[in-house]
């Protein structure tokens, strides 16, 4: 239909157009509290239309740990700054999440302190996280194995 004859007349339609050719509107997410929509799809299958969200799953690649965390702020787009103004969530944008899961993840399965609470002059250096007890012998080998590996980089520590 959208070309035309080697005369330069226009073609007619072949037909009508078809539901199973239609096309829906962009969802354009946005950084608000959760709002879903179910849209019906072909053979009764249904879509999940995310119209706002506050929430995701985020993983850190060099520990390979995931965490379920709140999205703070929408930072930068590549595609269009208008999308970062009006805070929309789209594939490959780049936004600031809360830390705090994985910071717990790290102080738990490292037992060490991670980030910006360092210890005061009054407090004693040696001693652990508040969530470190009584362990045995065997615990404190494989946690001292796991300290060799604990290295985070420096401009990442700040983070925390």
């Amino acid at each position: 239909w959208h070309k035309r004859r080697k005369t330069g007349g226009k073609k007619k339609p072949l037909r009508k157009k078809r539901k199973y050719e239609l096309g829906r509107p962009a969802a354009n997410t946005k950084l608000a509290p959760k709002r879903v929509h179910v849209v019906r799809c072909r053979g009764g299958n249904k879509k999940f239309r995310a119209l706002r969200l506050d929430h995701g799953n985020f993983s850190w690649g060099s520990e390979a740990v995931s965490r379920k965390t709140r999205i703070i702020d929408v930072v930068y787009n590549a595609s269009n700054n208008e999308l970062v103004r009006t805070k929309t969530l789209v594939k490959n944008c780049i936004v600031m999440i809360d830390g705090a899961p994985f910071r717990q993840w790290y102080e738990q399965h490292y037992a060490m302190q991670l980030g910006k609470r360092r210890q005061t002059d009054t407090e004693d250096a040696s001693t652990e996280p508040p969530t470190a007890t009584h362990k045995s012998a065997l615990t404190e080998k494989k946690y001292e194995e796991r300290k060799k590996f604990a290295k985070v980089e420096k401009s990442l520590e700040e983070q925390f």
